[in-house]
Order: structure tokens, then C-alpha cells, then sequence
């Protein structure tokens, strides 16, 4: 009889009450799931007779933060270690992955999250970067050095994500050479930022910055239309919204921090044979490395207790990754868990409702 292995799938971003893990019914939609991603690349190991193992999925759900709270992640996360799971794929917004962190490291549960928060990091807990509080901020303030702008307004959410961010920008930004001439901060979920905006613009910067999860970024777009601000403005991986709904339109013109670059083979190749369309190739990307890591953290892992999970997740190294520039690498190390290497991040620009990438 092969070996089995359960999985489980922590999913921070869907509201779905009651004592059933099971979530929802099946055909209905839920945001943010990515078991079929890793479901394909396991499929991909098991052709290669690499993995024999039968992979069960056990999924967790949770409203986490900033719309929910921290209490619901905590009790999704031991949901899933009470379930018997030796790997928790999850979660995916970095407040969240910040309150899960000290539960991996004790419950002693490997856990990959795919989250932007660095310091979402430990022993037991690795993190795939969809982008990096630290990361994001230094490829933020060189774009506007390239860009001759010397005087940055910064709006930014009241959260770990924005004051984070806000903090690494200041410091790469004294760097360049370049002046933080004002700052306001707002809250996440913040609707009227007018009075906001106008403070920062009494500061007569050249370049305005947002800083935080995305939800209030669409206010401050508008909030500056209105006050007739033409110079150029940037934010942080919260553009990435710009994929769904009308976030897109609603901050046409804005440069942003993306994770998918058009000149990447990988990631061509990966279309190419699933016949995605190019306003896919964001999730491809990121579907394709994050169930690459699992697949072959499980193939290399000499036993599925969480102990030996965690030692395959340490062996996988120099995968050709799908996100990013070309040359940017997937994998861990006995001290490293950031599964991203290189230049992992790329600039574009939401014009139109369409995403450009920006040369770098």
C-alpha cells in the first residue's frame, strides 16, 4: 500500500462558518484557493515516478485580517493540526502570516505561507514572497530615483504591512538621497482620505507613494484625481488587485510592484501548455511555484511525519521559478526560508485596465 500524506490548505481570505473544514459546497468559487495549482505539480511528480504518496487535502478556512481577525486565523491554523496534517499551505496576507508564525514554531507544523511579511519566518515556517515589506520598499524608492524624483508624499495603511513598508522605504530613501516630505497614515479599510491626500500634498512632493494591503488604495486614487495631481505615483504589491474588479481602472496610471515578468521562459512555457491567456499569467506564476515547492518538498521528504516534511522542504534548491525576471530561482536551505532568489520582483503599470511592464 502506497504511503499518504495530508495537506492542509489555510485559507485566510474566505468567510465560511461553522465546525465543517470541509468549507464549501463543491462548484462554488473560493478566493484564494490553490490546491488545484498543487494538485497539478504533485500530478507532474507522480507521472515522473518521483512521488507515489496519496496526497489528501484537508482545508481550513478563515476571515483573518484586516477585515476579520486574528482570532479566526489561530483557530483555522489548529483546525488543521488537530486534522493531522504534516504541511499547512497558508496564509496568504502577511498580517496573518505574522499571527501564524509562532503557531508553526509551536505546533512544530512546516508550514509555507504566501504572504509578504519577511519576518513570517522560523524554523518551521517558510514563505513563499509574494512580495517583501523590505523587498517592495527598496524597489519602490529606486524606481523613483530612476524617475529624477527627490521629494515622495507616502500614504500608508495603519497596519504591520503599512508602518513595515513606510519604515524600509524611509531607510533606502536616505539612501538615494531622496526626501520623505510627508506622510500620512490611514486606515486600512479607509473610504474618505481627501483631507489626507491634501495634507500630503501641501508638502509639494514630486512623486506621491501608497503603502499597505490595497483596499484603500482605490480612495486615495481618486482622492488625488480630484485634487489634480499628474505626477507619478507608485504603490506596493496592493496593485496586484488590479487583476480583479475595478481596482485596475480605478488606479489607471499607477506604477506598482508585480511578480510576473512578460520575458520569463518559465513561465511562457508553463502558459503555453495550459493555454492560459496572458491576464492569467500573475496566477500561473504564482500556482505553478507555490505547488512546485510543495510537490517537491513532499518527493524529497524521506518520511511524511512533519519532521521529515520539513527536512524535504530544506532540500529543494535552484528550481527555475515562473515569477519574476528570467533567472530567478525556487527553493530553501537548512537556514533559508525564503523560496524566491534574484530579481523576484518587477515593475508595471496599470494603463487602461491592462497591465505593462516597466523597463527595468
Amino acid at each position: 500500500m502506497a504511503a499518504s500524506v495530508k495537506v492542509g490548505i489555510l485559507n485566510d481570505m474566505a468567510d465560511f462558518t461553522g465546525d465543517d473544514p470541509s468549507g464549501p459546497e463543491d462548484g462554488v468559487p473560493v478566493p484564494g484557493d490553490i490546491t488545484g495549482w498543487i494538485e497539478r505539480e504533485i500530478d507532474a511528480l507522480r507521472e515522473a515516478g518521483r512521488l507515489d504518496a496519496e496526497v489528501e487535502f484537508v482545508h481550513a478556512y478563515a476571515l483573518g485580517l484586516p477585515s476579520g481577525t486574528a482570532e479566526a486565523l489561530e483557530h483555522a491554523y489548529r483546525q488543521l493540526a488537530e486534522a493531522g496534517v504534516s504541511l499547512i499551505v497558508g496564509p496568504a496576507i502577511g498580517d496573518n502570516a505574522l499571527v501564524a508564525t509562532p503557531l508553526a514554531e509551536q505546533l512544530r507544523i512546516p508550514t509555507i505561507n504566501w504572504a509578504g511579511a519577511e519576518r513570517a519566518r522560523g524554523r518551521w515556517m517558510f514563505q513563499h514572497q509574494v512580495g517583501s515589506h523590505e523587498d517592495e520598499s527598496l524597489v519602490i524608492a529606486r524606481q523613483m530615483a530612476s524617475l529624477g524624483r527627490t521629494r515622495l508624499a507616502v500614504i500608508y495603511d495603519l497596519s504591520p504591512i503599512g508602518t513595515r513598508h513606510l519604515k524600509h522605504l524611509g531607510g533606502e530613501a536616505r539612501v538615494l538621497g531622496i526626501e520623505i516630505a510627508a506622510k500620512e497614515g490611514i486606515s486600512p479599510l479607509a473610504d474618505d482620505v481627501d483631507d489626507a491626500v491634501a495634507r500630503l500634498l501641501e508638502a509639494a512632493p514630486d512623486g506621491v507613494v501608497y503603502l499597505g494591503l490595497g483596499l484603500s488604495a482605490p480612495p486615495v486614487s481618486k482622492a488625488l484625481d480630484r485634487a489634480g495631481w499628474d505626477g507619478p505615483r507608485i504603490m506596493n504589491t496592493a496593485g496586484l488587485r488590479g487583476y480583479h474588479g475595478d481596482f485596475a481602472h480605478a488606479c489607471n496610471g499607477w506604477l506598482y510592484i508585480d511578480m510576473h515578468s512578460d520575458a520569463n521562459t518559465t513561465l511562457r512555457a508553463v502558459m503555453d501548455r495550459i493555454d492560459a491567456p496572458c491576464r492569467q499569467a500573475l496566477a500561473v506564476a504564482k500556482g505553478h511555484d507555490i505547488g512546485r515547492l510543495v510537490a517537491e518538498g513532499l518527493a524529497r521528504a524521506s518520511d511524511f511525519t512533519r519532521e521529515g516534511v520539513r527536512l524535504g522542504l530544506e532540500q529543494v534548491k535552484w528550481l527555475p521559478a515562473a515569477e519574476g525576471h528570467e533567472g530567478t530561482l525556487l527553493g530553501f536551505g537548512v537556514h533559508d526560508r525564503g523560496a524566491l532568489h534574484g530579481r523576484y520582483l518587477v515593475v508595471r503599470q496599470w494603463l487602461g485596465g491592462e497591465t505593462r511592464e516597466v523597463a527595468a
